[in-house]
């Protein structure tokens, strides 16, 4: 008889704190060096000045990334107001300046802040991982070329001024997928009638998932792995027996209660496969977790 046991073996997420310096890239690099596991990946790309929260994906994992990049994330910023670099961050050249207006108090700049709550467009910076013709646009921008980004529509949660000190905003935000806080700092100080660029950025959470739970490089290990059922713990799931398991690994289409567009079947504590509901009302899969 078909069991579970070998499904989802030393497979599941690790929350790691990604340190100032590494590309997100690297961290996974050293992880699988540790972890001496080929199949690792990583969700939510941090730049290499930003530190924070990053969710590597282990072994059949790698398979629910796009389940968890779509999770909203949170950050703290500080923006450093009237200068503009060319990358947005502190890593880039000088590109303009402008004088801070000095009529900027806690309770004006929370105010402008605020405005930004919602659904808004936003253009992709140049200086980023977004590929155009297989080509990073980082890439172009680094040949003093400008490519054309048609605007994306993000959402901003939630946005509170922390502090205000010596032409320097500290904020955090908790905004949708796709978001590049670089340019929201920017945009930031254009409302607030000045340029601006961030000095530092840190990732606090991602969805549920927090920064205080998260481990250093040094320390990681399978031992502190989160199983795909818990990763995945903001979806549907629904409980399957063990001789549905097979035909469910063969990808046929089954009828579930409609308890959501894509629900995760599970044999116990095992992560089986993600269904998602069609116009007939069966739920095909959509992702094997074996």
């Amino acid at each position: 008889m078909f069991t579970m046991e070998s499904v989802n073996q030393k497979s599941g997420i690790l929350l790691l704190d990604k340190v100032i310096g590494p590309t997100s890239r690297q961290v996974v690099n050293g992880v699988t060096s540790l972890l001496r596991t080929k199949k690792i990946g990583h969700v939510g790309t941090l730049d290499p000045f930003a530190s924070g929260l990053l969710i590597l994906t282990v072994n059949q994992a790698t398979k629910i990334g796009a389940y968890l990049e779509a999770l909203d994330k949170t950050y703290i910023a500080h923006l450093k107001l009237g200068i503009q670099t060319d990358t947005g961050d502190l890593t880039g050249e000088m590109i303009a300046t402008q004088k801070v207006p000095n009529n900027l108090d806690f309770a004006k700049i929370s105010d402008v802040l605020h405005s930004f709550l919602g659904k808004r467009l936003q253009i992709p910076p140049m200086y980023s991982a977004l590929k155009r013709e297989g080509k990073p646009l980082y890439k172009y921008a680094r040949e003093g070329l400008e490519i054309e980004r048609q605007p994306r529509e993000i959402e901003i949660f939630d946005i509170k001024l922390l502090s205000f000190d010596n032409d320097v905003i500290e904020f955090s935000a908790r905004v949708s997928k796709g978001t590049y806080i670089r340019t929201l700092g920017e945009e930031i100080a254009v409302a607030l009638n000045t340029l601006g660029h961030l000095i530092s950025l840190r990732r606090t959470a991602i969805g549920n998932f927090q920064i205080k739970d998260a481990m250093s490089l040094e320390n990681t290990s399978f031992a502190r792995l989160i199983s795909i059922r818990e990763a995945l713990a903001h979806l549907p799931v629904f409980e399957v027996d063990e001789t549905s398991v097979k035909d469910i690994m063969n990808g046929k289409p089954v009828k579930l209660p409609e308890i959501g567009q894509i629900v995760l079947l599970v044999s116990g504590e095992k992560a089986v496969a993600l269904y998602e509901k069609r116009a007939d009302g069966l739920y095909y899969s959509r992702r094997g977790l074996f």
